[in-house]
């Protein structure tokens, strides 16, 4: 069953993965005064999603302090990947912590940021499912997790964090 799952969670990524490849497009075009409408219509988003744990950094973004909900929220992922990194090549279990971890952050932060969460999730699903068989996560969800860091580098690095692989 966690091989359909995984199956499933795979093709999710691939959607966000394709949009989260786009994301330089619009920072290369943000001298454009048509860009500050959807910057000002993201913050909104978060705002109705603050019942959830992680959810009060993305709803202070509301009042022009969007910077520090990006801040938070490249934290939070550079914390996942450490965890990823500290759960047993075996430990199914452990993976599938980070996995429910990366979906509660994905629900808490908006626009490109959900692709960093997801595609750490879907790797982490991925290495719970390779820890069963003994095997190896799929190439292509390291790939989508390195494209997400690449999409986001700029606004996190612009928030003062710098993303870890």
């Amino acid at each position: 069953m966690r091989k359909i799952l995984a199956a499933a969670a795979c093709v999710g990524l691939a959607g966000l993965t394709a949009c989260s490849v786009s994301a330089p497009a619009p920072e290369a075009a943000s001298t454009m005064p048509a860009q500050s409408e959807p910057a000002t219509a993201q913050p909104a988003r978060p705002s109705g999603d603050a019942d959830s744990g992680t959810a009060a950094p993305p709803s202070s973004a509301a009042g022009g302090a969007r910077a520090t909900g990006t801040r938070e929220a490249c934290q939070l992922f550079n914390k996942l990947v450490v965890d990823y990194g500290a759960v047993s090549p075996t430990d199914s279990n452990g993976y599938e912590d980070v996995y429910l971890k990366a979906q509660d952050a994905t629900d808490a932060v908006s626009g490109d940021l959900r692709g960093l969460f997801s595609s750490l999730g879907l790797l982490a699903l991925d290495r719970s499912s390779a820890a069963e068989s003994g095997g190896k996560p799929a190439q292509e969800s390291q790939d989508a997790v390195r494209d997400a860091v690449f999409a986001n580098s700029g606004a996190c690095t612009a928030a003062g964090v710098t993303l870890r692989l």
